[in-house]
C-alpha cells in the first residue's frame, strides 16, 4: 500500500533512509537487532522488508510500489529498513534523494556451510521453530563428497548477484558481468560495506559517520551484543580442507572470493583512514581538515 503522507517539509537528516539489503547468514541478524536497540532511543524508525518465500527479485510492479513507499512516507522518516532484496537503483525511477545503502559480506564458504546447516538444524534466535531440511543429519563434507545440490558449488552464488541488482544477468552463475557490476555497485552506490568476521569495526564506522542513527552502537555491540545478538546455527561442523579444496575449484567460488576480497580490501581502506590504534584499541579520528582563506572578508 502506499505510505500516507505530510506536506510538512522534514529536514535533512530526518529525511534519511537507510536499506540494509542483508545477505543470509553474514551476521544480519545480530547486525539488525543493534538497530532495533537504538531506535526509539535515537528516533527513528525500523522495519522489516518481508517477501513472499524470501524471493530477493521484485517484480517490477512492486519495484515501483517499494520506491514510491519508502520516498514518500514521511511518517516513518527517519528510515531503516532492512530485508534480503538484492540492490535496487531508485535512480532508474527518477528518485532525486536516494537512499543509503549499507551491507555486511562474509568469507563465501563459511557463509555457504553456515547456510546448509541452518536449514537442517535452525539457530538459538528461534529454537523451536521447523526447518526447510529439519531432520537430514548428513554433514556438510558428506554432501559434497556425494556431489550434492545443496552444497554445490553454484550455491555460493549469492553475494555478487545481491549487489548486483535486479537485471537477469545478476542471477546468471557465474557471470563475469555479474562480477564487475556488483564491484560497481559496491564502490559507487553502497555508503559502506562491512564483513562478518570485523563487524564491530564496521558498527564502529557507522556509529562515526551516522550517528543519527547509530550513536551508542558500539558500546552496545561491546557490552550487550556479543553476548545476546550474535545469532549461532545449532550443530554446524566445520568442513575439512579436502571439503574446502574442493570448492575452491570451482570458477563460481573463484569469482565469489574475488569479490568477497575486493569487499574486504575496500573496507580495510576505508577503516585505515579513519581510526587510529592505541594500546591494540582503536579509536575513531577526529576531524582533519578545516577552512581557511574565505573570501569576501566580512565586516
Amino acid at each position: 500500500m502506499d505510505g500516507p503522507r505530510q506536506d510538512v517539509a522534514l529536514d535533512e537528516e530526518d529525511d534519511m533512509v537507510i536499506i540494509y539489503n542483508r545477505v543470509p547468514k553474514t551476521a544480519s541478524t545480530s547486525f539488525t537487532n543493534i538497530a532495533y536497540d537504538l531506535c526509539a532511543k535515537n528516533k527513528y524508525h525500523v522495519l522489516h522488508i518481508n517477501t513472499t518465500k524470501n524471493n530477493p527479485v521484485m517484480s517490477l510492479q512492486d519495484q515501483v510500489r517499494f520506491v514510491k513507499n519508502i520516498t514518500s512516507w514521511k511518517e516513518m522518516k527517519p528510515g531503516f529498513y532492512h530485508g534480503h532484496i538484492s540492490y535496487l537503483d531508485f535512480a532508474k525511477f527518477g528518485v532525486k534523494k536516494k537512499p543509503i545503502y549499507i551491507n555486511v559480506i562474509r568469507d563465501p564458504i563459511e557463509r555457504l556451510v553456515s547456510y546448509y546447516y541452518f536449514l537442517r538444524f535452525g539457530d538459538d534466535y528461534r529454537p523451536g521453530l521447523r526447518r526447510r531440511k529439519q531432520g537430514d543429519k548428513k554433514t556438510f563434507d558428506e554432501c559434497v563428497a556425494e556431489g550434492g545440490s545443496d552444497c554445490a558449488a553454484e550455491k555460493l552464488w549469492l553475494q555478487i548477484p545481491f549487489f548486483c541488482g535486479h537485471s537477469s544477468e545478476c542471477w546468471n552463475v557465474g557471470s563475469r558481468w555479474a562480477m564487475d557490476q556488483a564491484k560497481y555497485n559496491l564502490i559507487n552506490e553502497y555508503f559502506l560495506v562491512g564483513v562478518t568476521e570485523e563487524l564491530e569495526d564496521f558498527i564502529m564506522l557507522l556509529e562515526a559517520a551516522l550517528p543519527r542513527f547509530f550513536r551508542g552502537a558500539t558500546e552496545l555491540y561491546r557490552t550487550v551484543g556479543k553476548k545476546s545478538h550474535l545469532r549461532k546455527t545449532t550443530e554446524k561442523k566445520l568442513p575439512t580442507k579436502q571439503t574446502i579444496a574442493k570448492l575452491q575449484q570451482s570458477d563460481i567460488w573463484k569469482m565469489e572470493n574475488e569479490f568477497y576480497e575486493f569487499a574486504l580490501e575496500q573496507f580495510q581502506f576505508i577503516r585505515a583512514h579513519a581510526v587510529r590504534e592505541k594500546d591494540g584499541d582503536l579509536y575513531i579520528l577526529a576531524q582533519n581538515f578545516f577552512y581557511e582563506k574565505i573570501y569576501p572578508k566580512s565586516n
